[in-house]
């Protein structure tokens, strides 16, 4: 029996962003659309959308979906089988051609990769509309890229979606066009965006602040040397990645110390109005992760959901948590872009992976909005390269070939090491040793501004910042951040104030010692928000706007992770405006 057509008005309505779209779409009628849509806007809806009007007209006859995972493959057949499109997500290459009752198929690009003719006579076969899921994959190798383009070049119609589009490499992605610029590089071009800036405005995404939490981290060279170093001040790249690898070990302080701040947000916004949230402690390899969720279970006398990819029942696993009330879920690989786990509202970034791709795939877990009012927090260290990723949260990038590589350690081998286990020679393990690490809050980042003054973990002032509401607007989180920090800078004052008050027979106060550069770098961060927030009031302008204006006239990197120099020239130039 063939497959029934599905019926339009079962659909549930679209957002404005996928009617327009949609529009577009129709308008169109080209082969090739390519949609960009920050994770959580609903790609996968406004995707079925366009296969059910394209069965209905009789454009296309076959609909094919290739996902990055097979997670994904079941989750997408779930998502079209509520719609009336049934996708067979068991599908094998020996299986040649999917069964009558079926309106196609989901397949992975690792599966076409291994038999592109295979699903090319697939595609020869019936007219048919190719999905191509997170399109960004297709470039991952050329095995995935020439197989994608020679299976489905016969397609007669193929939509392209991605959350993330961009790569740290040059390999060009099958189907997407790329059009020169003034610099003369090729950049992607999308025929439809919409990204976390646009979505937030809407209340389609949860605001997202990051608590950056700094320490000092202590370890032993493969020389037997002992170095120490405060994560977050400015060092070499290998210091960086040494403090960085010291503060994640399981068996130092500062996780424990982040995880229970973690937890301690988890419970503010489980009594706020998310009774069901839930958290996520993404890992680097697979022994950190079940040491991780030790960990979780010695602080909060609750075991932890692990999932690991290459463990059988993974995707069940994923799927009962995300069903359930249990509080955290700890991970290497298996929940990234695309898996929808609604409920996840705090996050913990304990991977050393820093590129922009993996970053931004991580952090989507976190935004997909159920209510008004949800926020997300995300626990993570300070490190420069992290830090310039969460202030830069709402800027799109495009894919450039082309383009000049930079020595800004955001390399692709390092998300391929974050997916496997750590194969490392019992040799290569003598050659580095953590021996301590502290957490303290650095800094809370929002809106591409840093809030804050140094915490130590376990204080009152850290708990100001862990207890903020849990249900609040993107506008009330500004407000309340930049309110916080007034608060603070009056209690300086005032404090000064008294120590100058003091009567003349009193014991002369000791001089206040010099400021390190770290508290010289808070102090200016401090002041540079409080005359943005100042000029926020005057002209309406959002925070993160006036921040990427000084930074478009001073230059330098966002404000978390800016110079002494290039603070001060922001204090001055906004000064000015």
């Amino acid at each position: 029996m063939a497959a029934r057509t599905p019926v339009l008005e079962t659909f549930p309505a679209l957002r404005a962003w996928q009617r327009k779209a949609l529009v577009e779409y129709l308008r169109r009628r080209t082969e090739d659309f390519t949609a960009v849509a920050t994770p959580g806007a609903g790609k996968t809806t406004f995707a079925l959308r366009i296969a059910a009007e394209l069965l209905g007209d009789g454009t296309v006859e076959a609909v094919t979906v290739v996902a990055p995972t097979e997670h994904l493959k079941n989750q997408w057949a779930e998502a079209a089988a509520r719609v009336g499109i049934q996708l067979d997500a068991a599908f094998r290459n020996a299986d040649v051609h999917s069964a009558a009752d079926f309106h196609g198929a989901v397949v992975t690009y690792a599966q076409v990769g291994m038999a592109p003719q295979v699903h090319r006579r697939r595609t020869m076969t019936r007219r048919t509309l190719v999905i191509l899921d997170e399109i960004h994959h297709a470039g991952d190798s050329r095995t995935w890229g020439d197989g994608v383009k020679s299976a489905f070049e016969p397609a007669v119609r193929r939509l392209m979606l991605t959350g993330t589009p961009f790569r740290s490499d040059d390999n060009p992605i099958p189907f997407v066009s790329y059009e020169r610029g003034g610099d003369g590089l090729l950049r992607s071009r999308a025929d439809s965006v919409y990204g976390y800036a646009d979505a937030l405005r809407d209340g389609v995404v949860r605001p997202v602040l990051f608590l950056a939490y700094s320490g000092e981290t202590r370890w032993r060279t493969n020389a037997g040397e002992e170095l120490a170093a405060r994560l977050g001040e400015p060092m070499t790249q290998d210091l960086v990645a040494q403090a960085w690898r010291t503060a994640l070990d399981p068996a130092g302080d500062w996780m424990p110390q982040v995880l229970r701040a973690a937890d301690a947000r988890l419970t503010v916004l489980r009594n706020a109005g998310m009774p069901d949230a839930g958290g996520l402690i993404i890992a680097t390899d697979q022994q950190t992760a079940r040491s991780y969720a030790k960990l979780v279970e010695q602080l909060t006398g609750e075991k932890a959901a692990v999932v690991l990819s290459d463990d059988q029942g993974a995707s069940a696993r994923i799927a009962t948590f995300a069903a359930s009330e249990q509080r955290w879920l700890v991970a290497v690989r298996m929940v990234s872009e695309g898996v929808d786990i609604p409920r996840l509202a705090v996050g913990v970034y304990a991977t050393s992976a820093s590129t922009p791709l993996y970053f931004a795939q991580a952090i989507g877990r976190f935004v997909r909005a159920r209510r008004p009012g949800e926020t997300a927090s995300v626990f993570l260290p300070s490190v420069p390269h992290l830090l310039g990723l969460a202030s830069e949260m709402e800027t799109e990038r495009d894919h450039v070939l082309g383009k000049p590589k930079e020595a800004d350690g955001f390399d692709d081998d390092l998300l391929e090491r974050a997916q496997r286990d750590d194969q490392a020679s019992g040799e290569l393990e003598k050659r580095f040793a953590a021996l301590s690490a502290t957490a303290e809050l650095d800094q809370v980042i929002f809106d591409g501004a840093s809030f804050g003054t140094a915490a130590q973990a376990g204080t009152p002032e850290e708990e100001e910042y862990l207890g903020l509401p849990g249900l609040l607007t993107a506008d009330q989180v500004s407000l309340l951040l930049t309110k916080r920090q007034a608060e603070q800078l009056a209690a300086q004052r005032r404090r000064s104030a008294e120590r100058a008050a003091q009567p003349a027979g009193a014991p002369a106060a000791a001089p206040p010692a010099p400021m390190s550069a770290a508290q010289r770098r808070v102090a200016l961060r401090r002041q540079l928000n409080a005359l943005v927030a100042a000029r926020h009031h005057r002209t309406g302008q959002p925070h993160g706007k006036i921040h990427a204006e000084l930074r478009r006239l001073c230059g330098g990197p966002p404000s978390a992770q800016a110079t002494i120099e290039q603070l001060e020239e922001r204090i001055a130039t906004v000064q000015t405006l």
